[in-house]
């Protein structure tokens, strides 16, 4: 039996202001400034050894803010539809197919996936992971595949911060 953990963040808050499809959405510079923020909660933990986005502007900007606040190498970075998802059982299916020798990843994504996601397998019931807002969760399992409920470890949100 193994350790595996998983680190959910959603993307920081987005623009509705501009003619473009839901993918293209802009961040804010509030949703700049929130997950600078918010990664700098993350500067003490063990160095992922996987990050995965969804393909959505708004995420994958989150994305390359927090690994540029953190210092972490984009060599790892790696863009999945599957994590364009809003309910959940896309981002599920991904994390239960990764290969095994992945320890530690961080995912960029949305809500109502995370939330949904974040609530399935903690231990702690969390109402909405905000904009920015990150969920790091552990699980004692050798497998990805065998994925269950595991240990909400923290939930960091910009707003606490503040």
């Amino acid at each position: 039996m193994g350790v595996k953990e998983i680190i959910l963040m959603r993307h920081g808050k987005s623009s509705w202001d501009y003619p473009v499809d839901d993918r293209d959405r802009p961040l804010l510079p509030r949703g700049i400034k929130d997950a600078a923020r918010v990664a700098s909660t993350l500067k003490d933990l063990p160095i992922p050894d996987a990050i995965f986005s969804s393909p959505a502007n708004r995420a994958f900007h989150t994305c390359c803010i927090v690994l540029k606040t953190l210092g972490y190498s984009f060599d790892t970075l790696r863009i999945s539809e599957q994590l364009y998802d809003f309910e959940g059982k896309q981002v599920a299916s991904f994390v239960r197919q990764l290969d095994d020798k992945l320890q530690r990843i961080l995912l960029f994504g949305h809500n109502n996936a995370f939330t949904n996601l974040a609530d399935l397998w903690g231990d702690k019931r969390l109402e909405h992971l905000p904009t920015a807002g990150a969920v790091r969760l552990q699980f004692e399992i050798g497998r990805w595949q065998e994925l269950r409920k595991g240990k909400t470890l923290q939930i960091v949100s910009p707003k606490i911060l503040e």
